[in-house]
């Protein structure tokens, strides 16, 4: 079966990009839930899952099922904006109470108690799925983002690239395996899905997302935007583990010790593992983190009894000073999955 995007001059008009915190939120959450369906995701998964012990994210599990064939819109809007940060996008679910019933209705199967709660107060309950939401991303995405966002970022620059060289045909034709460009259709394999969906003059949303690897999820129906998520080039290098020197240059403004930590924060660590690898003192590590921290070159992430850091973006950019290559190698609102 195949799903039918089909473009109008308008739509091709008003196609754009976007990259979504929360809705990479929803996504990981399925590759949490069923690992062996995301090889290339496990080593993520297997990092965080001990950290999630001590949060709160039931009713988002409930949330998301899996199988992923159709998940309530409320969850993940299309983002309004290119490049939304969480607590905007939160916003927006947090306005979208109208929504929760209308958009859970439409979800086969059934619920939860938790879900019914929401269902039955949806003001309520999108404040504590906000909570929720929070408290997960801190955990299992936040310590990761920098890296996440510069992949999907890149992802949005190649697109833009191709547009360049060869109009919409070109940027459209290689999105996935699953997708098609032809005489002013998309088409997306699907499984559960088939038909013409016209974009309505609204345009098509494309949404680069890691954790929807390796589906492609779309939106077709009112009041959203019709949305495609799809898996960006590159996922894979994501998780490697990189044995990285620091540039002499950074090493003579930092000093060796911390450009060294900063070369070693190419996957989140808390301090004992990185004065481990650094061979110094928890506390000579952590005086020394505390000052990269300081210069906004790191970040520290607390989830219940754990502290990890993180490189910032600026952080990235000075250890990967050069041009950034284009690396070769999808669950959305009221989405289905092919």
């Amino acid at each position: 079966m195949a799903l039918d995007l089909v473009f109008t001059a308008h739509d091709i008009a008003n196609t754009r990009f976007a990259i979504s915190p929360l809705g990479e939120v929803v996504a990981s959450v399925r590759v949490l839930k069923d690992p062996s369906a995301h090889p290339l995701l496990r080593p993520w998964a297997e990092q965080v899952r001990r950290r999630l012990a001590d949060v709160q994210w039931r009713l988002l599990a409930d949330l998301v099922p899996v199988p992923t064939i159709t998940i309530a819109g409320f969850t993940c809007t299309p983002p309004s904006t290119s490049m939304p940060d969480l607590e905007l996008e939160l916003a927006t679910m947090r306005g979208a109470a109208a929504r929760v019933r209308p958009d859970l209705d439409e979800v086969p199967g059934p619920r939860t108690k938790r879900v019914q709660a929401l269902h039955d107060d949806p003001e309520k309950g999108l404040e504590r799925l906000a909570a929720e939401v929070t408290d997960y991303w801190q955990a299992a995405l936040a310590p990761y983002w920098p890296r996440i966002r510069a992949l999907l970022e890149g992802e949005i620059l190649y697109r833009a690239r191709l547009l360049a060289e060869g109009g919409a045909q070109r940027m459209l034709a290689d999105l996935d395996e699953a997708v098609t460009w032809h005489d002013g259709r998309l088409s997306i394999r699907h499984r559960h899905v088939s038909g013409e969906r016209p974009l309505r003059g609204l345009g098509l949303l494309l949404v680069p997302s890691v954790f929807v690897w390796p589906k492609v999820f779309s939106v077709t129906v009112p009041p959203y935007q019709p949305t495609v998520r799809y898996a960006p080039r590159g996922v894979a290098t994501l998780w490697e583990r990189r044995e990285l020197e620091p540039p002499q240059a950074l090493a003579v403004v930092l000093g060796r010790t911390r450009a060294r930590l900063l070369a070693e924060l190419d996957q989140p660590a808390s301090t004992r593992e990185l004065a481990r690898r650094a061979g110094l003192s928890e506390p000579g590590a952590n005086q020394h983190l505390t000052a990269l921290r300081r210069a906004g070159l790191c970040t520290a992430h607390r989830t219940g009894r754990y502290v990890l850091y993180a490189r910032t973006a600026i952080a990235e950019a000075l250890l990967d000073p050069g041009p950034r290559a284009y690396l070769d190698e999808t669950p959305t609102p009221r989405s289905n999955s092919r």
